[in-house]
């Protein structure tokens, strides 16, 4: 017998939500940072959607770097663990460094991000995310720059996945059927 995949259901955020919202947060990113130059910091694999998109709506002088960690490992429930698997740095140094994150739930991983980047000594260091989570936090976190709040509920679509499932749908939804 197979295995029924979860699928994703009800649509939270349309596509023209999204790319509404990013402009808006491209053109405030631009005015804070205005006459400097700025480091995007994408978060792999998720961000990367968001980051491409945001980019383009940010009129100042850009460098970009990528990390990758993992923590859901298959599952829709963060582990404890969190690992980097790649942690590319180049810019950062002496640099106005913003992370571009897809969700933040727990602040975990975020925190792992934080102190690992704070290390590299950059110039002044905050936070974007597309979707922010704040009832499952465990850890504080100062967001400077965020799209949507959204419930507790595990969601797929632009960029956001499920086993890497679902990434490239245009717009975000409640993922059903998910097994714990």
């Amino acid at each position: 017998m197979k295995k029924t995949e979860p699928y994703p259901n009800s649509v939270l955020f349309t596509e023209v939500q999204i790319q509404n919202r990013i402009r808006e947060l491209g053109k405030r990113i631009s005015k804070d940072y205005e006459n400097q130059e700025l480091v995007l910091v994408c978060v792999l694999r998720g961000a990367a959607f968001f980051l491409a998109d945001l980019a383009r709506e940010i009129s100042i002088p850009l460098r970009f770097e990528f990390l990758q960690t993992s923590s859901y490992h298959d599952s829709t429930l963060p582990s404890k663990k969190i690992q980097f698997i790649s942690s590319g740095s180049e810019y950062v140094k002496h640099r106005n460094v913003l992370i571009v994150e897809d969700i933040i739930d727990t602040g975990q991983t975020l925190k792992f991000l934080l102190e690992h980047l704070q290390a590299l000594n950059p110039k002044s260091l905050k936070i974007c995310t597309l979707l922010d989570k704040p009832h499952r936090r465990k850890v504080p976190v100062k967001i400077d720059y965020f799209g949507f709040e959204i419930p507790d509920v595990f969601v797929v679509g632009y960029g956001l996945d499920y086993a890497q499932l679902h990434r490239n749908l245009p717009y975000i939804a409640v993922l059903e059927n998910t097994p714990q």
